[in-house]
C-alpha cells in the first residue's frame, strides 16, 4: 500500500464508520454498508457454514490476501468473471466503497465508484484467486439519485478479440432487493479491458420487452451468445436471448425464446424460462455434461439449476446455501474454467460488503 492511502485508511475508518452509524440504516442500497473488519459487526475470518458448500478464500476487502484496499476498494460486490479470450481472468466487481470524497448525494460516508475490473492468472482456484492488476472505475458515473446513481457490470465475455460487459444503468434505489434502471447496456475494450466504452447503439431501455434483459448473464453455444437477463432487483423471472458471436452489439439481430422457439428481434416474445431468480450466472459444465445456472432464489438462498440446453428446461432448483447460515448473501458468479467435480463461485456478503469464494460439490 502506498503511504497517502495508508494515511487516508488510518485516518478515515473511523470517521467513516461513526458517520454511517449516525446516518443510521436507509433503504436497502450498497450505500447502506460497513466494510471495515472489527467494526462492522461480523465474525473475522472465513465462515463455516452447514452442508458441503464452502468458503475457501477471501477475495476482496481489508481481510484479503489481495489487498484490494491498496487500490482503495475496502468493499465491493458482484465479482463478475470471464476469460479474455489468451488466458487473463478478468473479474468486474459493482459498487465499491473507498476513502475520499462522500457521496453526500446518495446519504453516504464513502467514496463510491460504480465497477472495478481486477486481472489474475488464477487457473486453479482451490487457494484462492490471487488478483495481478486492476483498472478502478473504467466507466464512471454520475451517482445522482434520479438520474443514476450507478453503472453496474452485471456479465462479462470475450468474442473475437474484444471484451464485453453487460452493464445496467441503476436509476433509483428502493426497497430491499428492488430498485429502477434506465437501460442495460454493452461496454467494450480493445485492449485486454483496461479501457472501457459504452456502445449506446446496445441500450436496452426500460420498456418493449427489454425491462426483462436489464441483469444478465452470458454463455457461449454453437456460434451463439446467449444472453440470459430478469428485470431489475430480485424474486423476478428470468429470459434468454441469443445472437451470432459476430453480431453481439447488433441489437436488431437476436432471437428471443418464446417457449416453443427463436423469434427474431421482438423482446416482448420472450417468455420466462425460470421463476424466482436474482442475479444470474451460467456456464457449461464439462463433469455434468450440462449447462449449470446459479442465482439466489426468493428466501435468498443461494440455488442451483441444471440443463441440457441453453433455454432448458431447467431442473428444480438445488439448494446450495440457506439463507439462515449466511444472511445477507448474493450474486454467486461461476469461475469460468473447468474445476472437475467442485464448483466454484464468489459470493457477496452485504454485511460485510466484501467478496468471498465459494466450493461446492457437483
Amino acid at each position: 500500500m502506498s503511504r497517502p492511502l495508508s494515511v487516508l485508511v488510518r485516518a478515515g475508518i473511523v470517521g467513516a464508520t461513526a458517520a454511517l452509524v449516525l446516518a443510521g440504516p436507509s433503504v436497502a442500497d450498497p450505500n447502506n454498508v460497513n466494510p471495515i473488519p472489527g467494526l462492522n459487526g461480523e465474525p473475522r475470518g472465513l465462515p463455516v457454514l452447514p452442508g458441503d458448500t464452502q468458503a475457501v478464500f477471501q477475495v476482496t476487502g481489508m481481510d484479503s490476501p489481495n489487498k484490494t484496499q491498496q487500490v482503495n476498494v475496502l468493499g465491493t460486490d458482484l465479482g463478475v468473471m470471464w476469460d479474455d479470450g489468451a488466458g487473463t481472468l478478468l473479474t468486474a466487481f459493482g459498487d465499491s466503497a473507498g476513502l475520499g470524497f462522500p457521496n453526500i448525494l446518495a446519504g453516504s460516508a464513502w467514496a463510491w465508484s460504480s465497477n472495478v475490473v481486477f486481472f489474475s492468472h488464477t487457473k486453479d482456484p482451490s487457494q484462492g484467486i490471487i488478483f495481478d492488476g486492476s483498472v478502478s472505475n473504467p466507466l464512471p458515473s454520475p451517482k445522482i439519485p434520479g438520474i443514476e446513481i450507478s453503472l453496474i457490470p452485471t456479465a462479462g465475455i470475450a468474442v473475437g478479440g474484444v471484451q464485453y460487459m453487460s452493464m445496467m444503468s441503476v436509476k433509483e434505489w428502493g426497497d430491499h432487493g428492488k430498485w429502477t434502471t434506465n437501460f442495460s447496456t454493452l461496454a467494450s475494450s480493445g485492449d485486454g479491458g483496461r479501457t472501457w466504452v459504452q456502445l449506446p447503439t446496445t441500450r436496452r431501455a426500460n420498456v418493449d420487452g427489454h425491462e426483462r434483459f436489464q441483469q444478465n448473464a452470458f454463455v457461449k453455444n454453437a456460434g451463439y451468445v446467449y444472453r440470459y437477463g430478469t428485470p431489475a432487483g430480485r424474486a423476478n423471472p428470468g429470459f434468454i436471448s441469443r445472437v451470432r458471436e459476430a453480431e453481439i452489439a447488433n441489437l436488431d439481430a437476436y432471437e428471443y425464446w418464446d417457449g416453443r422457439g427463436w423469434k427474431a428481434n421482438d423482446a416482448k416474445a420472450a417468455a420466462p424460462i425460470v421463476e424466482g431468480v436474482a442475479e444470474l450466472s451460467v456456464q457449461w459444465n464439462d463433469h455434468l455434461r450440462k449447462f449449470v445456472m446459479l442465482t439466489t432464489d426468493p428466501f435468498n438462498s443461494v440455488v442451483l439449476r441444471t440443463a441440457d440446453s441453453p433455454e432448458g428446461p431447467w431442473s428444480p432448483a438445488r439448494v446450495l446455501v440457506e439463507a439462515a447460515s449466511l444472511p445477507t448473501a448474493y450474486a454467486p458468479m461461476i469461475f469460468p474454467y473447468q474445476t472437475g467435480s467442485d464448483l466454484y463461485f464468489m459470493l457477496t456478503v452485504h454485511r460485510q460488503y466484501n467478496v468471498l469464494l465459494m466450493r461446492t460439490p457437483l
